[in-house]
């Protein structure tokens, strides 16, 4: 069954600020959309856009919703106004934390040479994958950066999303050596910040579904 499920890597396309944008990657082929609710980042949407969006979306696309150390009540927030399918925790949530809300989520764990992802992966037992991102001092995601794939173990018991400067023209060989089940995409993407682009939404699937 594993086979099976694995056949493809899933594809998120995150930072999606325009629904135009969302219908782009969609028709592109991704899996998943991400909505970065974190004011700091030059991708931030507010509660209203990101429902509006949502709300045009068609069937059997994920939407994710991303937060950096948010209050609870804000991530609540989100969940009773936006049709979000999954929380992304991108900050230094404890696992307490994330647990506390009845919606799949995720951890985002920033890769240093000295983490230890079977720590993380027992530590965050209750999420349904690990995304793992470049570690940047003072900045929590989307640096536009690859960091050292060997660091991450084979055979990890947990599925692997694999995030940080992935784009067109290296996502092939990541897939091929990682082997995650997702990887997830924002600035390989874009035309400029917080816009994408069709070509390099278009040219990133294909790299996949190579």
């Amino acid at each position: 069954m594993a086979s099976v499920l694995n056949r493809r890597t899933r594809v998120k396309m995150c930072g999606i600020t325009r629904l135009e944008d969302a219908q782009a990657a969609i028709a592109a082929g991704c899996d998943a959309l991400g909505f970065v609710f974190y004011e700091p980042s030059p991708r931030y949407i507010s509660v209203e856009d990101a429902k509006n969006i949502v709300a045009k979306l068609p069937p059997f696309v994920t939407t994710v919703a991303l937060f950096v150390d948010a209050q609870a009540s804000f991530v609540q927030q989100v969940i009773d106004q936006v049709k979000v399918n999954v929380l992304q925790f991108h900050g230094d949530e404890p696992p307490e934390y994330c647990e506390q809300f009845d919606v799949s989520w995720y951890k985002a764990i920033r890769v240093k040479a000295d983490t230890d992802l079977f720590i993380e992966a027992q530590t965050y037992s209750g999420a349904s994958a690990l995304l793992l991102d470049t570690y940047k001092a003072g900045v929590p995601g989307g640096t536009g950066e690859t960091f050292n794939w060997d660091l991450i173990p084979e055979n990890f018991p947990t599925p692997v999303i694999l995030a940080g400067g992935l784009e067109p023209s290296n996502v092939a060989s990541a897939i091929d050596k990682v082997k995650p089940y997702a990887v997830d995409v924002s600035g390989g993407i874009e035309a400029s910040k917080a816009i994408k682009s069709n070509d390099k939404m278009i040219a990133f699937m294909s790299e996949v579904v190579r």
